[in-house]
């Protein structure tokens, strides 16, 4: 009976613990007053950033839905096109406490670690890893029947185009970048050989 008791509680926590992983997104504002020509002229790549900004749940959540949140929730479809509507696009959220998994469809984010990979994206740019957090954009090629890098190449740039407009519409900065010890993060996240690094975005001010 004790054994069984110790079992039940050790199974609370865990799943306790466990829900504490998953964080649920404020809605994006959908009433930003930025014109579409306005953020295309605004649109720039910018390489230095503040190491004190932080950027909100809110803005994080704009970004996330710009970068493949769900626009027709009817349908399931989402704010980017992706070849044969494999929605093959996954986004990682990078900052100091961890790296979250971002899942568009309840607009939440999951916990997958809690190492700082931020000098790993930043590589070689190391004034790249004080940017307050990077947005980590991966092409799940077990999405298409047989694999098509390409396709998840065009798919990543899709999303980076996306980041790059509602960071112009927010006033922050960013830069699309392939540079990163792909291996490195990879490992980190748990990702499998079908998970295709494409490209990061660190954002800040």
């Amino acid at each position: 009976m004790k054994k069984y008791l110790l079992s039940l509680i050790f199974a609370v926590i865990a799943a306790n613990m466990n829900a504490q992983e998953v964080k649920k997104l404020p809605q994006p504002d959908m009433q930003i007053n930025v014109s579409l020509t306005e953020a295309l002229q605004k649109r720039r790549s910018d390489r230095d950033f503040k190491a004190d900004g932080s950027i909100s749940d809110q803005q994080l959540s704009q970004l996330l839905w710009a970068a493949c949140g769900v626009n027709r929730a009817d349908r399931k479809l989402l704010t980017i096109p992706t070849a044969i509507n494999a929605q093959d696009i996954q986004v990682y959220v990078c900052r100091q406490d961890g790296v979250s998994l971002y899942q568009p469809y309840d607009n939440s984010l999951v916990k997958v670690t809690s190492t700082d990979v931020r000098e790993m994206l930043a590589e070689r740019q190391a004034n790249m890893k004080v940017a307050p957090l990077f947005l980590l954009i991966v092409s799940n090629q077990e999405k298409f029947r047989n694999g098509n890098e390409i396709y998840g190449a065009m798919d990543a740039g899709y999303s980076s185009q996306n980041i790059y407009l509602m960071c112009a519409a927010l006033g922050l900065k960013t830069v699309a970048r392939a540079m990163m010890n792909k291996d490195g993060v990879a490992k980190a996240l748990g990702l499998n050989e079908k998970q295709i690094l494409e490209l990061n975005h660190p954002i800040g001010y």
